[in-house]
């Protein structure tokens, strides 16, 4: 029976990790749920799962949890802040950790359970993004296992050799005959509108996705496609690309997660309904498949597959990440900072749709443009790379656009 720690448990991956465990129930045991400040819907799951531990990102929100669950009599130990979340994290008694923390704040967590060798289900993209050889580096040193849960890097990882399954960071795609990744994306909800509009976009619009459910932030960046730039510098980490062997395919129905193309012509793809539960439950019982609740893709029901060449000026925060890619780890890290800045400013109101790129742009340039040695070899290093970008990105909304 594997153990698990779920880093980000109220949230839409922990949801589907939750649902694939209810599936197998002798396979799997909850040890620690970890979580922000949604007290409500973590009291429902220690009561339905019982873990030994509920970690909370604040004190505040820990001292209400820690009220309900006295009251309602279950014998969770309620923790909080990052300190905690890395100690459920390297729990010697978990084996497996899902890490569905999203942006900057799950890349610690993430790491302490890499540091105590244990199986990471990588559903925290910006744990590559900012930390990139970094964390590979550490995957390696202290024998971890590293499996990736996004619906297209868990595709690929599919579509390719077990030898490279089992090196994720350190593959050779060359010696495997892969001649190139092709990572599809939606599009979005806008994909098809004018582009003279995209300035008149509502936080609502953006977060109705057509084809997935998620939560706001990634919904935004999914309308931005900053998410597909995320999951470029992610898969750039995970499938040691080069720059040639990489790109990105819009591909609207979402039924085709990703492909993988080899040197002599054939093209494997991964295909399946849009639910989380499918490439959840690869990782969670890899190498083996267990149920994971979710129909089987009726093809007779298939209307068609289309695939679109990407628009650039339709998706600047993709041509940003990808350029960062190759720019260097400040730059990534850099770009994921202001882009949690800017999304959060959209979400409340304050700047518009297109002022998402605009501040994304302003900050990876000034950071480029004056920290060009910025080349961080520690988290540390990296960390305040993080805070510094934050601190532009706020700058650039106060002086520009509020």
């Amino acid at each position: 029976m594997r153990k698990l720690t779920i880093l980000g448990a109220t949230g839409s991956i922990g949801d589907s990790t939750l649902n694939v465990v209810a599936e197998n129930p002798e396979q799997f045991s909850i040890v620690a749920l970890v979580a922000g400040k949604n007290v409500e819907k973590m009291q429902q799951l220690c009561h339905r799962w019982q873990p030994k531990y509920a970690v909370m990102a604040t004190a505040e929100a820990a001292q209400e949890l820690q009220v309900l669950i006295k009251q309602s009599g279950t014998r969770t130990e309620v923790l909080y802040g990052e300190q905690a979340m890395c100690q459920v994290a390297a729990l010697e008694e978990v084996d497996t950790v899902m890490a569905a923390i999203v942006g900057a704040a799950g890349l610690m967590p993430t790491m302490a359970a890499v540091k105590a060798g244990k199986r990471i289900l990588l559903a925290n993209k910006e744990a590559l993004v900012m930390s990139g050889q970094l964390f590979i580096n550490a995957v390696e040193q202290y024998g971890a296992e590293l499996l990736p849960v996004d619906s297209e890097h868990n595709a690929i990882f599919q579509c390719l050799p077990t030898d490279i399954q089992t090196r994720m960071g350190r593959c050779d795609l060359d010696s495997a005959g892969v001649s190139s990744i092709l990572l599809t994306g939606s599009g979005g909800p806008f994909r098809y509108s004018e582009i003279a509009t995209l300035d008149t976009v509502t936080p609502q619009q953006a977060i109705a996705h057509p084809n997935w459910s998620m939560g706001p932030k990634i919904s935004v960046d999914s309308a931005t496609m900053m998410n597909k730039g995320l999951e470029y510098i992610e898969a750039r980490w995970l499938f040691n690309t080069r720059r040639e062997q990489l790109q990105v395919v819009i591909h609207p129905q979402s039924v085709i997660h990703s492909m993988v193309q080899y040197r002599d012509g054939s093209v494997l793809a991964q295909m399946g309904e849009p639910e989380m539960a499918t490439p959840i439950a690869v990782t969670m019982n890899y190498p083996q498949r267990i149920s994971a609740g979710v129909k089987p893709l009726d093809f007779t029901a298939l209307s068609e597959l289309t695939f679109l060449e990407v628009d650039y000026q339709r998706y600047p925060c993709l041509k940003l990440a990808i350029d960062a890619c190759y720019e260097g780890q400040h730059a990534t890290t850099s770009l994921n900072a202001a882009n949690e800045v800017a999304v959060d400013a959209f979400l409340q109101g304050a700047i518009r749709f297109t002022d998402i790129s605009t501040v994304n742009n302003m900050v990876l340039s000034s950071v480029c443009t004056a920290n060009s040695s910025l080349h961080s070899h520690d988290l540390e290093s990296l960390l305040e790379v993080d805070t510094m970008a934050r601190r532009l990105a706020e700058q650039v909304l106060k002086e520009h656009l509020l």
